[in-house]
């Protein structure tokens, strides 16, 4: 996952303009706050990026905390929601030191494809471990082994078009076929995970988990699971039979 770090750390490409990049956040933001469950719920957004809508989602919970690796991306969230004492920002070693069982919504999104699946594993394990007894772990924007690139292509141009920014996807895409990016993608690739397979790893971490009806964000080709504590089901058709 390094060297995802790195790039994201940078000056990227990755959004085809200003628009884009808003809109994307924007939509993310709506998404998430729909798995919130209560306004004092405490929310965790696992690598969560520049999370530019994040105050909207601060407003539908009792607190939110950003958890980035990227330390010049961490550095620009800490200064851009200093004011909200909604909003904490931590980095991926500070969960490690979090209460266990101190948060009710752990969203990670567009996360995975960039890691390991050992990598994938560990996260899983600090999330389990943080996660109240009722709390659920929404994993989004998973790539499917059977989607090429062509669906991610298509996608985003039927969102560009929606929004008015076509011209600039257009463009944006044939510049990212140039770009670090492509060479990294190349070079490094990309994690895919099948749906039956994604709930067998969840399974292994200690979770339950199903495939949401709908993808967060704007790729209706990748995949969403709503994750619980594995014992959980267990629990509850005890507390039924008795």
């Amino acid at each position: 996952m390094d060297d995802w770090i790195d790039y994201y750390d940078s000056t990227h490409t990755i959004y085809a303009s200003k628009l884009h990049r808003d809109l994307h956040f924007q939509l993310i933001a709506r998404d998430i706050i729909g798995y919130i469950s209560s306004p004092d719920a405490v929310v965790l957004d696992y690598a969560c990026g520049e999370a530019l809508s994040a105050a909207k989602v601060a407003e539908a919970c009792g607190k939110l905390y950003l958890a980035e690796p990227a330390p010049g991306v961490r550095g620009r969230l800490i200064a851009r929601f200093a004011p909200n004492t909604k909003i904490r920002v931590r980095s991926l070693d500070d969960l490690r030191k979090m209460d266990e069982k101190s948060v009710d919504l752990v969203i990670m999104n567009s996360v995975a494809q960039y890691m390991t699946s050992a990598e994938l594993d560990s996260a899983l394990a600090v999330i389990r471990r943080l996660l109240r007894p009722s709390g659920r772990l929404v994993l989004g924007d998973i790539l499917r082994p059977e989607v090429g690139m062509i669906r991610d292509v298509l996608a985003l141009l039927k969102f560009a078009a929606t929004h008015g920014f076509l011209k600039d996807a257009l463009y944006g895409l044939a510049s990212t076929a140039l770009s670090d990016y492509r060479q990294l993608r190349t070079r490094v690739g990309l994690q895919r995970y099948g749906e039956s397979e994604m709930i067998q790893k969840l399974a292994a971490a200690g979770f339950t988990a199903s495939r949401a009806h709908v993808n967060i964000g704007h790729n209706p080709w990748r995949m969403t699971f709503v994750a619980r504590h594995a014992f959980d089901r267990a629990q509850s058709t005890w507390d039924q039979a008795t």
